[in-house]
């Protein structure tokens, strides 16, 4: 038998409600998570770098900053994707200064993070991530470019036409697309 409207209203009520009492229940768990990301096991750092992220709570931008210079490579990576999904600004600099770090992941993290909080600021700073020797950070510097509107770009996304990857070359196209549009 199908379920009426009504029915299903109830439904879609219910399954919100569960939602919202999770979330609520995450969010008061963001103090320990900030604890564990600064003391715990390399796996209750990294579970805790991932989850802040999704959480939301912007409380834990100092913490995930400091985690951008954690001895493991992969909670510094979790930490760029968790600050970009914060989209906080007090990250700017701090992912910047990881577009320079030797690991090509904490690379490629800071510049995508960088294009989700979309601070202009970032231009100068990723232009000449452009050239890095990894595709990946190249393709993810282009689009970080792109996110970020400037026409400024436009001449050093160019080259990246004739890129020898072509997820760099898509990403340079679809970064010049928006900066060129009138």
């Amino acid at each position: 038998m199908a379920k009426t409207s009504t029915e299903k209203t109830e439904n879609i009520d219910q399954e919100m409600e569960k939602i919202l009492a999770d979330m609520k229940t995450r969010k008061k768990l963001v103090p320990e998570y900030i604890r564990l990301l600064g003391t715990g096991s390399l796996l209750e750092r990294t579970k805790s770098a991932e989850v802040l992220g999704e959480i939301g709570d912007t409380s834990a931008v100092p913490a995930l900053i400091k985690a951008l210079n954690d001895p493991s490579v992969s909670i510094q990576y979790l930490a760029t994707k968790s600050l970009g999904m914060l989209k906080d600004k007090r990250a700017v600099d701090p992912l910047i200064k990881a577009l320079s770090s030797d690991e090509k992941w904490v690379r490629h993290g800071a510049a995508e993070a960088l294009g989700k909080i979309r601070d202009k600021k970032a231009i100068d700073a990723l232009i000449p991530v452009l050239k890095d020797d990894h595709h990946d950070v190249r393709a993810h510097a282009a689009w970080a470019l792109g996110e970020l509107g400037d026409a400024k770009a436009v001449p050093f996304l160019q080259p990246l036409l004739k890129d020898e990857k072509p997820d760099v070359q898509n990403e340079a196209k679809a970064a010049l697309a928006k900066l060129q549009k009138p």
